[in-house]
């Protein structure tokens, strides 16, 4: 069967220089995922641009799995502050524009 979210991880690491056995360390780290079938391994697409950004670290900045790991968990937490802050500004707007309708009836 082909699948079109997968590639060859073999392939991948060929392609883009990248040592298979750095791509077992992130999966053994929890940071990718890679999928198995009949002896072959692939890599979802999905996370290739991940995969990129955890290479650039790895051998870019010789930054560990670990460090990576911590890295990527502080991205994602600054993400999601950036998204509750984007949501207290919406909810701030429609408040201060719900309070000066209030204020002056006819504007």
């Amino acid at each position: 069967m082909i699948r079109s979210d997968l590639v060859i991880m073999s392939e991948y690491c060929r392609h883009c220089d990248i040592e298979p056995t750095f791509i077992e360390l992130l999966h053994e780290s929890g940071l990718i995922d890679i999928y198995q079938e009949e002896g072959d391994r692939y890599l979802f697409i999905s996370e290739l641009p991940r995969l990129e950004s955890y290479s650039r670290m790895y051998y870019d900045l010789s930054i560990n799995p670990e460090g990576i790991d911590a890295i990527r968990h502080l991205l994602d937490r600054i993400g999601r502050l950036q998204q509750e802050l984007q949501e207290l500004r919406e909810q701030l707007w429609m408040y201060e524009k719900q309070r000066n309708t209030l204020r002056d009836p006819n504007p």
